[in-house]
């Protein structure tokens, strides 16, 4: 490559590194900045605002509810979403128009996802009135209350919103897969599930560390859903560092939450790419 090469190929990327740089990285620097500086006491740096939101009993509280909704989330997505994209990789009428509706919550705004989900999880919704009519309960189910009810509402909500990109990445993992193997597990009288283990999900698992990857950074930083469903009831530690900054005036200890948010982010990704990296490459 010669020099002229060189220089044009630097400025055509020059734009996207100066936003990287603008928009990510600087803003990320001053958050992780701004935790260390005491807010009382001005020393920097300082571990005075991790002290006190570790010792806050709402921030202990919001850790929990993100690991909860952020682990149970990704099982049932990933369940879901290859349930759907095995039955895609078949033949049968109306198959469109069925990956169509499957899509449909992947093109609708958070914002309008979390005003959908509070008519079905209302206490006078949808849900409580099919659990009534059904004689499952006789009293209204106060999904937004706080504690495992509230949390499982905003996986529910998550999980609808959200599915069908898990459901993307698994199907095109899933067509990628030579149909020959398929023949020849065949051939050798191999069982469904047989075929499942030893074939579908090795070759599948490039594929679905990218959905965890993918999906799990989304997970934990949910917002939207939370706040719309949860409130204050059940915070996540997104909501919470948004109570700090906005309900309390206090923007170093929402910086510290969101760094703790943000280290939580790039360990788990990590985690997740070296073990599974490790497994599909055999130990090496």
């Amino acid at each position: 490559m010669n020099i002229r090469d060189r220089a044009c190929l630097y400025l055509s990327v020059a734009p996207l590194i100066a936003y990287i740089l603008v928009f990510t990285f600087v803003p990320v620097l001053c958050g992780v900045w701004l935790g260390f500086a005491g807010k009382f006491s001005g020393a920097f740096p300082s571990w005075e605002n991790y002290r006190y939101i570790v010792s806050h009993f709402q921030f202990r509280s919001a850790l929990l509810n993100t690991l909860i909704i952020t682990g149970v989330g990704l099982f049932l997505e990933l369940v879901a979403g290859f349930f759907l994209a095995f039955l895609l990789t078949k033949k049968f009428k109306l198959k469109g128009f069925v990956r169509a509706l499957v899509l449909l919550p992947l093109g609708i705004p958070t914002i309008v996802s979390a005003a959908t989900m509070r008519s079905v999880f209302d206490t006078q919704g949808y849900l409580n009135e099919f659990l009534y009519r059904a004689q499952l309960i006789r009293v209204a189910v106060d999904w937004g209350d706080g504690g495992m009810k509230t949390l499982f509402a905003v996986v529910v909500s998550d999980m609808w919103k959200v599915t069908p990109l898990v459901m993307l990445i698994l199907l095109a993992g899933l067509e990628s897969i030579p149909g020959e193997l398929y023949e020849a597990a065949r051939v050798d009288g191999a069982s469904a599930l047989g075929t499942l283990r030893h074939i579908t999900i090795p070759l599948l698992k490039p594929f679905i560390v990218m959905a965890l990857v993918v999906r799990g950074i989304d997970a934990f930083r949910l917002f939207e859903l939370p706040l719309a469903l949860a409130g204050r009831g059940s915070p996540v530690l997104s909501t919470y560092a948004y109570f700090e900054y906005m309900d309390y005036n206090n923007p170093n200890t929402a910086a510290a939450a969101a760094s703790i948010l943000f280290a939580i982010i790039l360990l788990c990704v990590v985690l997740v790419v070296k073990t599974t990296t490790r497994k599909v490459l055999g130990g090496k």
